[in-house]
């Protein structure tokens, strides 16, 4: 990719717009913090750019407490606590409580492989795992191998054909999985409402939050959910493969029977007993041995999340994403047309996606002008506007590059 800032010295009506958002909105001085080096990262729904600061995180656990300590780093620097004090901060994000968040140190498609059999198991009456099917491909395999494990019989259904399944044949329903944002389209999901469906029916419910976790509000607790599950490297800004996280509610902690039984979920790893002794928490959703510098790079990642509360992050999202719609509808209107997302920004994720003909070609075109996007098959174009690091005059830009990569510029 070759970096073309913006060198324009001519002003525009959009671009003084942007610069008067900019300078009043109290989150655009926090974009300075992040490594971006001049690159515009509308892409933070698939990977987001580090925090400046994280290399010097890394040195510091790497020379003050690796090197010098060892092994004995895992007890004297609290190693051994980081997948839960990270899952209380996620918690704190997802509007639950602590101790039901765990950072397990796997992958997303392991946490929901994890998640899922678990979830089933919990319901072994049941015959049929309901899955959306607009789901995220390696949602719809793990579900297919999970079926297969288990003797089900997998279901697929979008929307309201979702929720009639539940309705309708719910008491055959082990499980249902579903996402509170659709991972093309950004349109958003209602969690409360089909997770009272899936208890009316007596299914479990489970959740994928990987669209979700950090910019959008999701209130676990409070709608009921039974088991999620999300990665750490998307709106979370944790680096490429950070891990997943897994929830899992106090009331499931006795009952669920979760599939991967790892020494570092038993109730006492270091005794090293033969049989497996869950923990008595949500220690009990741990496995092996947590990767530790990912989980540093996660936990530093989360601090700024924090403090600024899922509240604001969602409406500066927002914000954001109806200025680019803005500086569309002022420059080529006709663009719009190919809105697949839903235009009320209450009904939407943290991104956008617009439909262009040869979108993949596009995509490569804004990177040569260092604008990051992404696309997705067949003629998708996905614009995500995470509220920390994205500001208004970015997202200015990126709609003038969008114009002049579609009307033939170079």
């Amino acid at each position: 990719m070759t970096t073309q800032p913006d060198t324009s010295t001519s002003t525009t009506p959009l671009w003084d717009e942007a610069q008067r958002r900019d300078t009043a909105a109290p989150l655009t001085a926090s974009a300075r913090g992040f490594a971006t080096d001049g690159t515009v990262h509308l892409n933070g729904n698939s990977l987001g750019p580090p925090r400046a600061d994280l290399a010097g995180e890394l040195a510091s656990v790497v020379h003050d407490q690796w090197a010098p300590r060892q092994v004995q780093a895992w007890f004297r620097d609290g190693w051994l606590d980081l997948p839960r004090s990270i899952g209380d901060k996620l918690a704190a994000l997802l509007g639950a409580a602590p101790g039901q968040i765990v950072v397990a140190g796997e992958t997303t498609s392991t946490t929901l492989f994890n998640a899922l059999i678990a979830a089933c198991r919990l319901r072994p009456d049941r015959s049929v795992l309901l899955i959306e099917a607009s789901a995220f491909p390696t949602d719809l395999y793990i579900a297919d191998s999970v079926a297969r494990l288990l003797g089900l019989r997998v279901v697929t259904a979008s929307g309201e054909d979702f929720d009639s399944c539940l309705r309708g044949n719910g008491r055959h329903v082990a499980a249902a999985l579903a996402a509170p944002v659709d991972f093309r389209t950004g349109e958003r999901g209602t969690i409360g409402r089909t997770a009272a469906l899936c208890h009316a029916a007596g299914a479990v419910s489970v959740w994928d939050l990987s669209h979700a976790a950090g910019v959008l509000p999701v209130d676990l607790d409070a709608a009921d959910v039974d088991l999620a599950v999300g990665c750490g490297y998307k709106y979370l800004g944790g680096g490429p493969g950070a891990p997943a996280f897994l929830y899992l509610p106090t009331r499931l902690h006795q009952e669920v029977d979760l599939p991967l039984a790892g020494w570092h979920g038993h109730a006492r790893p270091f005794d090293m007993t033969r049989t497996f002794e869950p923990a008595a928490g949500i220690d009990r959703a741990r496995t092996g041995t947590p990767p530790l510098l990912s989980l540093v790079a996660l936990n530093h990642a989360l601090d700024p999340l924090l403090d600024v509360g899922v509240p604001a992050l969602y409406s500066r999202s927002q914000q954001l994403s109806e200025f680019f719609l803005e500086c569309l509808e002022r420059s080529r209107p006709g663009l719009l047309e190919g809105l697949v997302s839903p235009r009320d920004p209450d009904r939407r994720g943290g991104h956008l996606a617009l439909r262009v003909p040869d979108a993949e070609r596009v995509e490569e075109a804004l990177a040569e002008r260092g604008v990051l996007i992404d696309s997705r098959p067949p003629d998708l174009l996905r614009f995500a506007f995470a509220p920390l690091y994205v500001t208004y005059e970015q997202v200015r830009r990126a709609a003038q590059d969008l114009c002049d990569v579609l009307e033939g510029g170079q």
